[in-house]
């Protein structure tokens, strides 16, 4: 495929846009991918990436060994996706500290529309389907209610989570940062990000090795992750898509107890920078919650991330039909 300069870089803003889907719970970057018509082209740029490449790099010399995996293609949108993931930690940790109840809202209704969008996908309704939904429904809520069975500072947990989080990149309907958020790592990867950006740029070195270690520990699980899903789940969504839909719509069902606005804290913890940070809590009414509830404006968020869904899915619609 002959691309010039625009195409790469409409690749990168496209990248952009996924990249900022992974930051926000809720929003798939596959979904990104697959809404601009590049899903395919990016799952098989993937699976073209093995050791196979280092022999043809041998043989034949580096530019065919890039050729061979579509290297343009995956710099371009990858750079993209790195943009948009540095630009807009900072504003989400800002948000997660100060407007809690209103940036919950929004993943809130991003989520909720999510769920009617993976639903209506799926075809021929059955009772193992519905079975599915129920006991993934069951399993994904008493997930949200469990303590992390780690601390997201482990080096070894962090492998896990960017082991299980990159599915997002592959599976449309999934977001990164959701099951991050599930597993209870998402402020430590936010974290991460933002330490990573800042102790270049203000010169701190400590900060930067920290953060540079657990940013290397999130990228190979999510590398070793990369390979492990990228066939097993294409097939899955190939041959078994009802069934692969139901089990992702229940997953997400039992997980809006985890992003329901308004919490109480039972646990916290000390993090690697000794701030105190929530371990564990539990979903409480608005009319409980300790503080202003902020319930009007919570509302309006949850429409607003609710209606973002449906933009998107409008306008998957018209490129199917362009």
């Amino acid at each position: 495929m002959q691309r010039r300069f625009i195409d790469y870089l409409v690749i990168t803003f496209k990248g952009i846009a996924m990249g900022a889907a992974d930051v926000v719970p809720g929003v798939s970057g596959g979904t990104i991918a697959f809404i601009s018509g590049i899903y395919e082209e990016l799952i098989e740029s993937i699976d073209k990436v093995n050791l196979t490449v280092f022999n043809i790099w041998k043989k034949e010399g580096f530019k065919t060994a890039w050729k061979s995996i579509n290297g343009n293609f995956l710099l371009a949108l990858f750079s993209g996706i790195a943009i948009s993931i540095l630009s807009l930690s900072k504003l989400i940790k800002w948000l997660l500290h100060h407007e809690p109840v209103l940036l919950w809202s929004f993943f809130f209704g991003l989520v909720l529309a999510s769920i009617l969008y993976i639903a209506k996908q799926i075809k021929g309704w059955s009772l193992t389907l519905i079975a599915a939904i129920i006991i993934t429904t069951i399993l994904s809520f008493y997930i949200t209610k469990a303590e992390p069975f780690a601390s997201p500072d482990s080096p070894f947990y962090l492998i896990f989570c960017g082991f299980i989080a990159i599915i997002a990149m592959i599976l449309p309907g999934v977001s990164g940062a959701f099951i991050l958020l599930i597993l209870g790592a998402y402020q430590t990867a936010i974290d991460t990000i933002n330490n990573l950006r800042d102790g270049l740029l203000n010169g701190n070195m400590e900060l930067f090795k920290d953060a540079l270690l657990k940013f290397t520990l999130l990228g190979v699980g999510a590398i070793i992750g990369l390979k492990v899903f990228s066939k097993a789940l294409n097939w899955m969504f190939k041959h078994h898509k009802n069934l692969t839909l139901a089990i992702l719509t229940g997953f997400m069902i039992g997980s809006l107890n985890k992003i329901w606005p308004w919490k109480e804290v039972i646990k916290t913890r000390i993090n690697s920078e000794g701030e105190i940070v929530t371990l564990l809590d539990r979903s409480i009414s608005p009319t409980a919650y300790v503080g202003d509830n902020e319930l009007v404006m919570a509302i309006v968020f949850i429409i607003v991330g609710f209606a973002t869904i449906l933009i998107l899915e409008s306008l998957g619609k018209h490129k199917n039909k362009v």
